[in-house]
């Protein structure tokens, strides 16, 4: 299970309860249903960001792509969030009180996840930037998954390792994914080109990344469980559909998927 869950106003810190139970109510119900993996993020009042969704690719393919500047640029020009009060309540946190928030979601959640075979996979904020619009984010690089993985000590407790976002946190895909080890539980296989503050989705096989020496790393952690090519370019000539998610690039992202897994032994 992935996309949007109810727990914003556990990351406001103003849940009545309600919401805490919705989510022991999920976690049981997808248990029941054999599903055994639940991914969920972090970021308080707002979701993955981009600020472009047709930048020009290879072979005139459009992609998604993210600029500081410009969100910067929407600010003066007086951007308003669509709920001003949840905004509000977001640009007061700090970094500590979402930790808080999350040590509390955990302690909450796990005892019931743990009882029902259920992994919760944390996705990285994205872009990785410690605040945007205003309000803080707590996983936007490494430390914060390490410390993630010492707060709740617990085989429900896990890592959604979408490297796209942690390629943008500039750092060594291959040697993080040996680093973070088996608490990785879930991938998006993607790659990015630029930095937190400018940057642009590509062709799987077209970043800085070395995607055969990924996919070596997640064979020599024992990797096991999903992964899939996350955002993929809209090819010239396809329909427009969810920025990101087109069939034809999709269709592109497995084939050099699989190409990858049979040559490193997956």
């Amino acid at each position: 299970v992935e996309g949007y869950l109810p727990i914003e106003n556990i990351k406001l810190g103003v849940d009545d309860g309600t919401e805490v139970a919705a989510m022991k109510t999920l976690i049981r119900q997808m248990a029941d249903l054999d599903i055994r993996l639940l991914c969920y993020n972090f970021m308080a009042g707002t979701d993955w960001c981009r600020t472009r969704l047709d930048a020009p690719e290879r072979g005139g393919a459009k992609v998604t792509a993210f600029h500081l500047a410009d969100v910067e640029q929407a600010v003066l020009l007086g951007y308003k969030a669509p709920n001003a009060h949840f905004d509000e309540l977001a640009k007061r946190l700090t970094p500590e009180k979402l930790w808080e928030q999350l040590e509390r979601l955990l302690n909450e959640l796990l005892p019931v996840a743990e009882q029902c075979g259920v992994t919760l996979a944390m996705h990285p904020d994205d872009p990785p930037l410690p605040q945007l619009l205003g309000k803080p984010r707590i996983m936007h690089n490494v430390a914060g998954f390490e410390r993630l993985m010492q707060l709740a000590p617990s085989p429900s407790n896990a890592i959604c390792f979408c490297q796209g976002s942690f390629a943008t946190m500039n750092v060594d895909i291959p040697s993080t994914i040996r680093h973070l080890g088996k608490h990785i539980r879930y991938v998006h296989f993607r790659d990015v080109i630029g930095s937190p503050e400018s940057f642009a989705e590509t062709f799987h096989d077209n970043g800085p990344t070395d995607m055969a020496a990924a996919m070596r790393a997640y064979r020599e952690i024992g990797f096991s469980g999903p992964m899939r090519p996350d955002h993929v370019p809209q090819m010239v000539g396809e329909d427009d559909g969810e920025p990101g998610y087109t069939m034809l690039g999709r269709l592109f992202a497995f084939g050099y998927m699989r190409g990858l897994m049979h040559a490193s032994g997956c």
